[in-house]
Protein backbone atom coordinates (compact mmCIF):
# COMPACT_ATOMS: atom_id res chain seq x y z
CA UNK A 1 0.00 0.00 0.00
CA UNK A 2 1.31 3.48 -0.71
CA UNK A 3 1.32 5.99 1.21
CA UNK A 4 -1.33 8.40 -0.64
CA UNK A 5 -3.25 5.13 -0.37
CA UNK A 6 -2.46 4.61 3.88
CA UNK A 7 -3.06 8.63 3.85
CA UNK A 8 -6.58 8.25 2.21
CA UNK A 9 -7.41 5.25 4.39
CA UNK A 10 -6.90 6.59 7.28
CA UNK A 11 -9.05 10.11 6.29
CA UNK A 12 -11.80 7.81 5.26
CA UNK A 13 -11.51 6.09 8.62
CA UNK A 14 -11.27 9.43 10.44
CA UNK A 15 -14.41 10.93 8.75
CA UNK A 16 -16.79 7.65 10.09
CA UNK A 17 -15.47 8.32 13.39
CA UNK A 18 -15.91 12.00 14.04
CA UNK A 19 -19.44 11.65 15.01
CA UNK A 20 -18.35 9.00 17.64
CA UNK A 21 -15.36 10.96 18.62
CA UNK A 22 -17.57 14.34 18.59
CA UNK A 23 -19.85 12.74 21.32
CA UNK A 24 -17.87 11.02 23.50
CA UNK A 25 -15.69 14.29 23.61
CA UNK A 26 -19.03 16.17 24.61
CA UNK A 27 -20.42 12.79 26.68
CA UNK A 28 -17.38 12.70 28.84
CA UNK A 29 -16.61 17.17 29.07
CA UNK A 30 -20.57 16.96 30.79
CA UNK A 31 -19.53 13.66 32.47
CA UNK A 32 -16.55 15.26 34.05
CA UNK A 33 -18.63 18.97 34.87
CA UNK A 34 -21.52 16.93 36.46
CA UNK A 35 -19.08 14.30 38.63
CA UNK A 36 -16.99 17.92 40.32
CA UNK A 37 -20.67 19.70 40.67
CA UNK A 38 -21.30 16.80 42.99
CA UNK A 39 -18.15 16.98 44.71
CA UNK A 40 -18.09 20.31 44.94
CA UNK A 41 -21.79 20.38 46.81
CA UNK A 42 -19.98 17.41 49.12
CA UNK A 43 -22.83 14.88 48.34
CA UNK A 44 -22.64 12.05 50.90
CA UNK A 45 -24.51 9.26 48.47
CA UNK A 46 -26.67 8.97 51.92
CA UNK A 47 -28.78 5.77 50.13
CA UNK A 48 -25.51 4.06 49.35
CA UNK A 49 -24.05 4.17 52.59
CA UNK A 50 -27.48 2.67 53.87
CA UNK A 51 -26.55 -0.41 51.10
CA UNK A 52 -23.56 -0.66 52.43
CA UNK A 53 -24.86 -1.15 55.72
CA UNK A 54 -27.33 -3.52 54.68
CA UNK A 55 -24.30 -5.63 53.42
CA UNK A 56 -22.45 -5.47 56.53
CA UNK A 57 -25.69 -6.27 58.74
CA UNK A 58 -25.81 -9.27 56.72
CA UNK A 59 -22.39 -10.52 56.86
CA UNK A 60 -22.61 -9.83 60.55
CA UNK A 61 -25.52 -11.94 60.96
CA UNK A 62 -27.83 -8.94 62.84
CA UNK A 63 -31.31 -7.93 62.28
CA UNK A 64 -31.68 -6.16 58.69
CA UNK A 65 -35.07 -4.62 59.57
CA UNK A 66 -34.06 -3.66 63.35
CA UNK A 67 -31.24 -1.86 61.26
CA UNK A 68 -30.90 1.45 60.76
CA UNK A 69 -28.01 3.63 59.25
CA UNK A 70 -26.15 7.39 58.63
CA UNK A 71 -26.42 10.20 61.35
CA UNK A 72 -30.17 10.33 59.98
CA UNK A 73 -31.51 6.53 61.24
CA UNK A 74 -32.50 5.75 57.73
CA UNK A 75 -33.96 1.62 57.62
CA UNK A 76 -33.55 -0.91 55.50
CA UNK A 77 -36.89 -0.82 53.11
CA UNK A 78 -35.49 -3.31 49.89
CA UNK A 79 -36.47 -7.42 49.86
CA UNK A 80 -33.91 -9.26 51.34
CA UNK A 81 -32.25 -10.09 48.11
CA UNK A 82 -30.90 -6.73 47.85
CA UNK A 83 -28.88 -6.93 51.18
CA UNK A 84 -27.42 -10.32 49.84
CA UNK A 85 -26.54 -8.09 46.42
CA UNK A 86 -24.94 -5.05 49.00
CA UNK A 87 -22.70 -7.75 50.24
CA UNK A 88 -19.58 -6.60 48.01
CA UNK A 89 -20.23 -2.77 48.89
CA UNK A 90 -18.21 -3.45 52.16
CA UNK A 91 -15.07 -4.08 50.64
CA UNK A 92 -13.71 -0.69 49.14
CA UNK A 93 -13.14 1.78 51.27
CA UNK A 94 -16.14 5.01 51.20
CA UNK A 95 -13.80 7.18 49.40
CA UNK A 96 -13.28 4.45 46.86
CA UNK A 97 -17.12 3.24 46.92
CA UNK A 98 -18.71 6.71 45.66
CA UNK A 99 -16.53 6.64 43.35
CA UNK A 100 -17.09 3.30 41.26
CA UNK A 101 -20.87 3.86 42.21
CA UNK A 102 -20.92 7.26 40.28
CA UNK A 103 -18.89 5.64 37.68
CA UNK A 104 -21.00 3.00 37.23
CA UNK A 105 -24.15 4.90 37.20
CA UNK A 106 -22.53 6.96 34.59
CA UNK A 107 -22.13 3.97 32.51
CA UNK A 108 -25.84 2.58 33.12
CA UNK A 109 -26.69 6.19 31.92
CA UNK A 110 -25.38 5.80 28.49
CA UNK A 111 -26.17 2.11 28.34
CA UNK A 112 -29.85 3.07 29.54
CA UNK A 113 -29.80 5.89 26.97
CA UNK A 114 -29.12 3.44 24.10
CA UNK A 115 -31.50 1.21 24.82
CA UNK A 116 -34.29 3.73 25.11
CA UNK A 117 -33.77 4.99 21.61
CA UNK A 118 -33.40 1.68 20.45
CA UNK A 119 -37.26 0.61 21.98
CA UNK A 120 -38.56 4.47 20.97
CA UNK A 121 -36.77 4.97 17.29
CA UNK A 122 -37.34 2.79 14.32
CA UNK A 123 -33.77 1.75 12.97
CA UNK A 124 -33.75 3.35 9.95
CA UNK A 125 -34.35 6.66 12.17
CA UNK A 126 -31.58 6.07 14.44
CA UNK A 127 -28.16 5.43 12.21
CA UNK A 128 -25.52 5.60 14.74
CA UNK A 129 -27.54 4.43 18.12
CA UNK A 130 -24.37 4.61 20.28
CA UNK A 131 -23.23 8.17 18.96
CA UNK A 132 -26.92 9.51 19.70
CA UNK A 133 -26.97 7.80 23.03
CA UNK A 134 -24.00 9.85 23.62
CA UNK A 135 -25.64 12.71 23.09
CA UNK A 136 -28.77 11.59 25.21
CA UNK A 137 -27.04 10.95 28.51
CA UNK A 138 -24.87 13.77 28.47
CA UNK A 139 -27.91 16.33 28.40
CA UNK A 140 -29.36 13.57 30.67
CA UNK A 141 -27.30 13.76 33.51
CA UNK A 142 -28.63 17.15 34.74
CA UNK A 143 -31.96 16.59 34.70
CA UNK A 144 -33.54 16.09 38.32
CA UNK A 145 -34.20 12.57 38.40
CA UNK A 146 -30.37 11.30 37.06
CA UNK A 147 -28.94 13.82 39.18
CA UNK A 148 -30.56 12.85 42.48
CA UNK A 149 -29.99 9.28 41.79
CA UNK A 150 -25.81 10.18 41.39
CA UNK A 151 -26.22 12.59 44.40
CA UNK A 152 -27.69 9.72 47.02
CA UNK A 153 -26.19 6.97 45.27
CA UNK A 154 -29.21 5.30 44.17
CA UNK A 155 -29.74 2.01 42.32
CA UNK A 156 -32.75 3.40 40.03
CA UNK A 157 -30.52 2.86 36.67
CA UNK A 158 -29.39 -0.60 37.27
CA UNK A 159 -33.15 -1.36 37.42
CA UNK A 160 -34.23 0.50 35.10
CA UNK A 161 -31.77 -0.78 32.36
CA UNK A 162 -32.49 -4.29 33.41
CA UNK A 163 -36.20 -3.91 32.47
CA UNK A 164 -35.39 -1.99 29.61
CA UNK A 165 -33.16 -4.52 28.03
CA UNK A 166 -36.41 -7.12 28.46
CA UNK A 167 -38.30 -4.79 26.29
CA UNK A 168 -35.91 -3.97 23.47
CA UNK A 169 -34.97 -8.01 23.50
CA UNK A 170 -36.98 -9.78 19.74
CA UNK A 171 -38.76 -12.44 20.62
CA UNK A 172 -38.33 -15.49 21.34
CA UNK A 173 -35.20 -14.41 23.06
CA UNK A 174 -33.99 -16.73 25.85
CA UNK A 175 -33.53 -14.42 28.28
CA UNK A 176 -36.18 -12.04 27.85
CA UNK A 177 -37.58 -11.27 31.45
CA UNK A 178 -35.21 -12.28 33.51
CA UNK A 179 -33.93 -8.51 33.84
CA UNK A 180 -37.43 -7.30 35.23
CA UNK A 181 -37.53 -10.71 37.10
CA UNK A 182 -34.20 -9.82 38.76
CA UNK A 183 -35.16 -5.71 39.11
CA UNK A 184 -38.51 -7.34 41.06
CA UNK A 185 -36.17 -9.20 43.44
CA UNK A 186 -34.32 -6.50 44.37
CA UNK A 187 -36.88 -3.76 44.68
CA UNK A 188 -40.87 -4.39 44.06
CA UNK A 189 -42.01 -1.81 42.02
CA UNK A 190 -40.51 -3.07 38.61
CA UNK A 191 -42.93 -5.97 39.21
CA UNK A 192 -45.70 -4.02 36.98
CA UNK A 193 -44.01 -4.83 34.22
CA UNK A 194 -44.46 -8.16 34.85
CA UNK A 195 -48.38 -7.95 35.19
CA UNK A 196 -47.79 -6.06 31.25
CA UNK A 197 -46.20 -9.20 30.57
CA UNK A 198 -48.75 -11.57 31.96
CA UNK A 199 -51.82 -9.48 30.64
CA UNK A 200 -50.66 -8.94 27.04
CA UNK A 201 -49.76 -12.36 27.09
CA UNK A 202 -53.10 -13.90 28.33
CA UNK A 203 -55.04 -11.67 25.74
CA UNK A 204 -52.53 -13.02 22.72
CA UNK A 205 -53.06 -16.80 23.97
CA UNK A 206 -57.02 -16.49 23.22
CA UNK A 207 -55.96 -16.31 19.20
CA UNK A 208 -52.33 -17.91 19.10
CA UNK A 209 -51.48 -19.71 22.45
CA UNK A 210 -48.36 -19.66 24.08
CA UNK A 211 -46.38 -16.66 22.69
CA UNK A 212 -43.54 -14.18 23.61
CA UNK A 213 -45.43 -12.25 26.28
CA UNK A 214 -46.44 -15.28 28.33
CA UNK A 215 -42.74 -16.42 27.81
CA UNK A 216 -41.60 -13.17 29.02
CA UNK A 217 -43.83 -12.96 32.07
CA UNK A 218 -42.94 -16.92 33.23
CA UNK A 219 -38.82 -16.01 32.58
CA UNK A 220 -39.22 -13.11 35.38
CA UNK A 221 -41.49 -15.26 37.35
CA UNK A 222 -39.31 -17.91 37.85
CA UNK A 223 -35.93 -15.52 38.43
CA UNK A 224 -37.77 -13.72 40.93
CA UNK A 225 -38.76 -16.12 42.64
CA UNK A 226 -35.07 -18.26 42.52
CA UNK A 227 -34.02 -14.83 43.72
CA UNK A 228 -36.56 -14.77 46.61
CA UNK A 229 -36.02 -18.17 47.79
CA UNK A 230 -32.05 -17.86 47.61
CA UNK A 231 -32.35 -15.06 49.74
CA UNK A 232 -35.34 -17.18 52.25
CA UNK A 233 -32.11 -20.05 52.66
CA UNK A 234 -29.77 -17.23 52.93
CA UNK A 235 -31.63 -14.86 55.57
CA UNK A 236 -34.90 -16.91 56.77
CA UNK A 237 -35.38 -14.90 59.83
CA UNK A 238 -35.58 -11.36 57.41
CA UNK A 239 -37.59 -12.71 55.10
CA UNK A 240 -40.25 -13.96 56.94
CA UNK A 241 -39.53 -10.26 58.64
CA UNK A 242 -39.92 -8.41 55.54
CA UNK A 243 -42.78 -9.99 53.58
CA UNK A 244 -45.12 -10.66 56.90
CA UNK A 245 -44.82 -6.93 58.57
CA UNK A 246 -41.96 -4.66 56.75
CA UNK A 247 -43.31 -4.82 53.17
CA UNK A 248 -46.55 -2.90 54.90
CA UNK A 249 -45.00 -0.77 57.05
CA UNK A 250 -45.18 2.48 54.67
CA UNK A 251 -43.86 4.98 57.60
CA UNK A 252 -40.54 3.04 57.22
CA UNK A 253 -39.54 4.84 53.48
CA UNK A 254 -40.59 8.24 54.85
CA UNK A 255 -43.58 11.23 55.26
CA UNK A 256 -46.40 10.96 52.44
CA UNK A 257 -46.34 14.82 52.15
CA UNK A 258 -42.54 14.96 51.39
CA UNK A 259 -41.94 17.07 48.51
CA UNK A 260 -39.64 14.38 46.71
CA UNK A 261 -42.26 12.12 46.86
CA UNK A 262 -43.88 12.00 43.37
CA UNK A 263 -46.48 9.78 43.84
CA UNK A 264 -50.15 9.49 43.93
CA UNK A 265 -49.86 9.41 47.63
CA UNK A 266 -47.25 12.63 48.02
CA UNK A 267 -49.72 14.42 45.88
CA UNK A 268 -52.90 13.89 47.53
CA UNK A 269 -51.18 14.31 51.23
CA UNK A 270 -50.04 17.45 50.35
CA UNK A 271 -53.33 18.82 48.82
CA UNK A 272 -55.17 17.08 51.55
CA UNK A 273 -52.98 18.55 54.14
CA UNK A 274 -52.44 15.13 56.07
CA UNK A 275 -49.50 12.69 56.46
CA UNK A 276 -51.86 9.67 55.28
CA UNK A 277 -54.42 9.92 52.74
CA UNK A 278 -55.23 6.54 52.89
CA UNK A 279 -58.55 5.94 51.66
CA UNK A 280 -58.14 8.78 48.64
CA UNK A 281 -55.13 7.32 47.72
CA UNK A 282 -56.03 3.31 47.45
CA UNK A 283 -59.48 4.81 45.32
CA UNK A 284 -56.96 7.14 43.28
CA UNK A 285 -54.45 4.32 42.85
CA UNK A 286 -57.03 1.50 41.94
CA UNK A 287 -58.46 3.95 39.05
CA UNK A 288 -54.75 4.85 37.74
CA UNK A 289 -53.78 1.54 38.12
CA UNK A 290 -56.53 0.40 36.06
CA UNK A 291 -56.32 2.86 33.15
CA UNK A 292 -52.68 2.96 32.59
CA UNK A 293 -52.18 -0.60 32.21
CA UNK A 294 -55.49 -0.73 29.89
CA UNK A 295 -53.46 1.91 28.41
CA UNK A 296 -50.10 -0.06 27.90
CA UNK A 297 -51.83 -3.29 27.09
CA UNK A 298 -53.60 -1.85 24.46
CA UNK A 299 -50.11 -0.21 23.11
CA UNK A 300 -48.74 -3.47 23.23
CA UNK A 301 -51.37 -5.13 21.38
CA UNK A 302 -51.49 -2.79 18.76
CA UNK A 303 -47.76 -3.58 18.44
CA UNK A 304 -46.35 -0.26 20.27
CA UNK A 305 -43.78 -1.27 22.92
CA UNK A 306 -42.38 2.02 23.54
CA UNK A 307 -45.99 3.30 24.53
CA UNK A 308 -46.08 0.58 26.71
CA UNK A 309 -42.91 1.09 28.17
CA UNK A 310 -44.37 5.34 28.99
CA UNK A 311 -47.68 3.90 30.25
CA UNK A 312 -46.64 1.54 32.20
CA UNK A 313 -43.73 3.19 33.95
CA UNK A 314 -46.14 6.23 35.00
CA UNK A 315 -48.15 3.86 36.20
CA UNK A 316 -46.00 2.04 38.74
CA UNK A 317 -44.28 5.29 39.43
CA UNK A 318 -47.78 6.80 40.13
CA UNK A 319 -49.40 4.15 42.55
CA UNK A 320 -46.11 3.20 44.35
CA UNK A 321 -46.71 4.19 48.11
CA UNK A 322 -43.64 6.08 47.70
CA UNK A 323 -42.09 7.26 44.56
CA UNK A 324 -39.07 9.75 45.35
CA UNK A 325 -38.20 11.90 42.10
CA UNK A 326 -34.49 9.59 41.85
CA UNK A 327 -36.79 7.00 40.89
CA UNK A 328 -38.14 9.01 38.18
CA UNK A 329 -35.47 8.31 35.64
CA UNK A 330 -37.74 6.78 33.28
CA UNK A 331 -37.98 10.57 32.10
CA UNK A 332 -35.36 9.39 30.15
CA UNK A 333 -37.03 6.92 27.51
CA UNK A 334 -40.19 8.95 28.38
CA UNK A 335 -39.33 12.40 26.51
CA UNK A 336 -37.74 10.06 23.97
CA UNK A 337 -40.77 8.50 23.37
CA UNK A 338 -42.63 11.45 23.41
CA UNK A 339 -40.51 13.39 20.82
CA UNK A 340 -40.46 10.10 18.59
CA UNK A 341 -44.39 9.91 18.56
CA UNK A 342 -46.02 13.29 20.04
CA UNK A 343 -43.53 16.08 19.11
CA UNK A 344 -41.05 18.05 19.78
CA UNK A 345 -43.20 20.16 21.70
CA UNK A 346 -44.70 17.68 24.16
CA UNK A 347 -40.85 16.09 24.78
CA UNK A 348 -39.89 19.83 25.36
CA UNK A 349 -42.48 20.41 27.78
CA UNK A 350 -41.49 17.29 29.57
CA UNK A 351 -38.07 17.95 29.57
CA UNK A 352 -38.80 20.77 30.90
CA UNK A 353 -40.75 19.36 33.94
CA UNK A 354 -38.04 16.95 34.92
CA UNK A 355 -34.98 19.52 34.47
CA UNK A 356 -36.69 22.40 36.70
CA UNK A 357 -36.04 21.15 39.95
CA UNK A 358 -39.20 22.93 40.68
CA UNK A 359 -40.07 20.76 43.62
CA UNK A 360 -37.66 21.47 45.22
CA UNK A 361 -38.58 25.38 45.53
CA UNK A 362 -41.23 24.80 47.42
CA UNK A 363 -40.78 25.00 51.16
CA UNK A 364 -39.87 21.50 52.79
CA UNK A 365 -37.51 20.26 55.71
CA UNK A 366 -38.34 20.18 59.17
CA UNK A 367 -41.01 20.64 60.35
CA UNK A 368 -43.28 19.26 57.46
CA UNK A 369 -43.90 22.94 56.19
CA UNK A 370 -45.49 20.68 53.14
CA UNK A 371 -48.49 20.35 54.80
CA UNK A 372 -49.35 23.82 55.03
CA UNK A 373 -48.56 24.48 50.82
CA UNK A 374 -50.68 26.94 48.83
CA UNK A 375 -52.21 25.99 45.33
CA UNK A 376 -48.82 27.18 43.33
CA UNK A 377 -46.67 25.27 45.66
CA UNK A 378 -48.72 22.38 44.84
CA UNK A 379 -48.42 22.83 41.60
CA UNK A 380 -44.75 22.68 41.46
CA UNK A 381 -44.57 19.76 43.70
CA UNK A 382 -46.88 17.46 41.45
CA UNK A 383 -45.15 18.28 38.27
CA UNK A 384 -43.60 14.57 37.49
CA UNK A 385 -47.27 13.03 38.93
CA UNK A 386 -49.35 15.57 36.20
CA UNK A 387 -46.28 14.70 33.41
CA UNK A 388 -46.83 10.97 33.92
CA UNK A 389 -50.97 11.62 34.02
CA UNK A 390 -51.11 13.61 30.86
CA UNK A 391 -48.95 11.03 29.69
CA UNK A 392 -51.01 8.33 30.26
CA UNK A 393 -53.89 9.88 29.58
CA UNK A 394 -52.17 10.26 25.57
CA UNK A 395 -51.19 6.96 25.08
CA UNK A 396 -54.80 6.12 26.20
CA UNK A 397 -56.38 8.62 23.55
CA UNK A 398 -53.74 7.49 20.90
CA UNK A 399 -54.31 3.66 20.98
CA UNK A 400 -57.95 4.20 19.66
CA UNK A 401 -56.12 5.48 16.41
CA UNK A 402 -53.15 3.92 13.90
CA UNK A 403 -49.75 5.04 15.12
CA UNK A 404 -47.60 6.81 12.61
CA UNK A 405 -45.51 4.12 12.81
CA UNK A 406 -45.66 0.65 14.29
CA UNK A 407 -43.28 -2.36 15.17
CA UNK A 408 -43.68 -5.71 16.22
CA UNK A 409 -45.11 -6.64 19.05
Amino acid sequence: MTVAMLLRSTLRNLSVRRPLLLAASVCLLSFATFWAAQRAAGVSMIDLMVYRAEGRTVLDGRDLYAMRATSVQLPATYPPFAALLFTPLTLPGVPGLRALATAGNLLLLVAFAQLSLRLTLPPDRLPRPWVTALWVASAAVWCEPVWTTLRYGQINLLLAVAVMWDLTRPDGHRWAGAGTGLAAAIKLTPALFAVLFLIVGLVRAGREGWNPWLRRFATASVVFCAATLAATAALPRDSLRFWSTALFETHRVGSAENTANQSLRGVLARLLHTGEPALWWTAAAGAVAVLGLASAVAAALRGERAAAMAACAATALLISPVSWSHHWVWCVPIVLFLGARAGAWWALAAALAFCSYALWWVPHGVGRPELAQGAAEMTLSALYPLTAAALIGYVAVSVVRPWRTSRTA
